[in-house]
């Protein structure tokens, strides 16, 4: 449907075309025409990137009076990121209405500007919930006049827990108002604000099936835990020229995945929370740019987002709630276009992509970890296309050919094609020779898929405790892995199988070189604390399966942590320690229930 058909401004038509728009989403087609038509209340349900921006702000601009200096809309939206893109939305609409003003406000940022743009006279504010109850606190934003009020990703304010903002804003405002409400979902909280603050909406739904969810390609791998970071290299090594945002949890982890991946080589950077406006928008701004390939970001940071090419979402670990999957595939597909968004899964979350399935109708793929001779071949030929395609300066280069073909005139045409490949190939090769698998061996019940694998202890391998963990700052097993090189003297890929713990850490070396780990961590220490290692006698799995029939590690066992006698044990079934007392001693499981001090650095 062409937006001419709206009855929109002619101001409005005018921005929109110079804009590049010409046909209206599924969204747009079916909000626009009953925003138009009259004022009412309204529940517009749409995943994220489908032009809910548009959506709401044509209809918006329609109903503003340029003569009239006072603020007449807010539109309350959940970050900073997203304040900022919707304000350039708008403006970008309203371009042939000069006399409309909309400014952001969010936290941040100096408040005393923002107090001075208010004061100029402003039709439209757009606002994070927290700056705007600052604002309203000060006395500065007067609200008892507003016409309109958009409350754009809904549930994710509740998420982040604005309830109580947005309840208190919406209490303000006057009695004779309309409320526009977007989501892309609708929990329990979002039905109680339209309860309480709205009068019959006019609901609008557009299903994802509709939406930019069929141009994406949903999978997911199976990964050991300990070789997370190893997957994500590989998954990025796999598609060269990648243009990605990668999901953590947490801001700790983005920044230490995103270091790491610098660290590697990568061209990536970070965004989250802990970083200032200023970094931020440094951030997104060299993002948009490409002069960032790989953005590693949280779910709130990245709110906001609205960036067309980015070709793959990449899930570092599964979002705590699983509706939050369906907003961080959202930045990928956009515009019409196709991406990929792939989850790094452990066996033991098998169980979430049911859930993911299950509440977003979208089938997950299983798909297979690249071995090391598929990345090789897959840059390799990536590199001779784009040598093939290379636009050659012909004057500019011209004078530096002769030189060029003198030092060249003996190799032959197949030992140049060679030498040349290998400049920039070279590091694949030995990035990648005898790379391990990295798939995990699990169906999709999370059962071992070889049946006939050894449980034990590897062959020729020795297994050791060591009484550092993650309360010690060990984030991966990367950062053990490297430790224990530096400090035992050990070649790459010697340590292997590791497990990280809270307090403690498991790994394996060749039987050959157990001696050497040993002299290493003679009087060892790791921040400035003593470092315990003892040889295991048995995997981390056998430790917890055998923790239930005799009692776990205390007491007459052996310990394998601080103190004496009663130790503190490390059986994975955690407080469930057997029928013997468990961890004897006043010791507690590091995996079991109860409160723990947190170890001090």
């Amino acid at each position: 449907m062409n937006f001419n058909t709206f009855g929109l401004r002619r101001e409005i038509l005018e921005a929109v075309t110079e804009a590049g728009f010409t046909d209206a989403t599924p969204i747009q087609e079916q909000t626009i025409p009953v925003l138009t038509a009259k004022k009412t209340d309204f529940i517009g349900i749409a995943q994220t990137g489908t032009g809910k921006t548009a959506a709401f702000s044509l209809p918006l601009l329609q109903y503003i009076d340029p003569e009239k200096k006072f603020v007449q809309a807010v539109i309350l939206c959940p970050t900073r990121e997203l304040c900022v893109q919707i304000t350039k939305d708008i403006k970008r609409f309203s371009s042939f209405l000069p006399a409309i003003k909309t400014i952001p406000v969010y936290g941040g940022v100096s408040i005393d500007n923002q107090i001075r743009e208010i004061k100029r006279g402003v039709q439209i504010i757009v606002a994070t919930p927290g700056r705007m109850m600052d604002l309203m606190d000060r006395g500065v934003l007067k609200i008892d006049m507003i016409d309109t009020v958009v409350l754009d990703e809904a549930d994710e304010m509740l998420n982040m827990g604005f309830r109580e903002a947005i309840t208190e804003i919406l209490a303000q405002t006057p009695e004779e108002k309309t409320i526009w409400l977007f989501s892309a979902t609708m929990p329990r909280e979002i039905l109680n604000i339209t309860k309480t603050f709205m009068e019959e909406p006019v609901k609008v739904s557009v299903a994802a099936s509709h939406t930019q969810a069929e141009n994406i390609s949903h999978e997911y791998y199976v990964i050991h835990a300990r070789e997370r970071f190893q997957a994500l290299k590989r998954i990025i090594d796999f598609n060269p020229g990648i243009y990605a945002i990668i999901f953590c949890r947490t801001k700790a982890d983005c920044q230490y995945i995103a270091e790491h991946l610098i660290k590697e080589g990568y061209n990536a950077d970070a965004l989250h929370g802990d970083l200032s406006q200023q970094q931020r928008e440094n951030v997104m701004g060299r993002f948009r740019l490409k002069s960032i390939q790989i953005l590693v970001a949280t779910d709130v940071a990245a709110r906001g987002i609205d960036i067309n090419d980015v070709s793959h979402v990449i899930h570092y670990e599964l979002p705590e709630d699983m509706e939050s999957y369906t907003h961080r595939s959202g930045r990928t597909a956009r515009a019409g276009k196709s991406g990929v968004s792939a989850a790094l899964v452990h066996s033991r979350e098998l169980y979430k992509i049911k859930d993911i399935e299950r509440i977003t109708k979208i089938k997950l793929t299983r798909k297979r970890i690249p071995h090391g001779q598929e990345v090789c071949e897959k840059q390799l030929l990536a590199m001779v296309n784009e040598v093939k395609d290379a636009h050659v300066q012909e004057e500019e280069i011209e004078r530096f050919l002769p030189a060029t073909y003198e030092m060249l005139s003996g190799l032959s045409k197949e030992e140049l094609i060679k030498r040349l490949v290998s400049v920039e190939f070279n590091r694949f090769l030995v990035s990648y020779k005898n790379a391990p698998d990295l798939n995990a061996g699990i169906d999709e019940k999370g059962r071992s898929e070889d049946r006939g694998a050894s449980r034990g202890r590897s062959g020729g391998g020795t297994r050791f405790f060591i009484s550092i963990g993650e309360l010690d700052g060990i984030r991966e097993p990367l950062d053990l892995i490297r430790h224990i090189e530096n400090v035992a003297g050990l070649d790459k890929k010697t340590v292997q199988r590791v497990e990280v713990k809270n307090s403690y850490s498991f790994f394996e070396v060749p039987s050959d070189l157990a001696n050497d780990v040993k002299k290493g961590f003679v009087d060892a220490e790791y921040r400035g604390r003593k470092i315990r290692i003892e040889e295991s006698g048995e995997t981390a799995g056998d430790s917890g399966r055998r923790g239930g029939s005799r009692g776990g590690y205390g007491g007459g066992g052996k310990s394998y942590g601080s103190g004496g006698g009663g130790g503190r044990g490390y059986s994975r079934e955690g407080g469930r320690g057997g029928d013997r007392g468990g961890f004897r001693g006043g010791s507690r499981s590091s995996s079991g229930s109860g409160d723990r001090k947190k170890r001090k650095s």
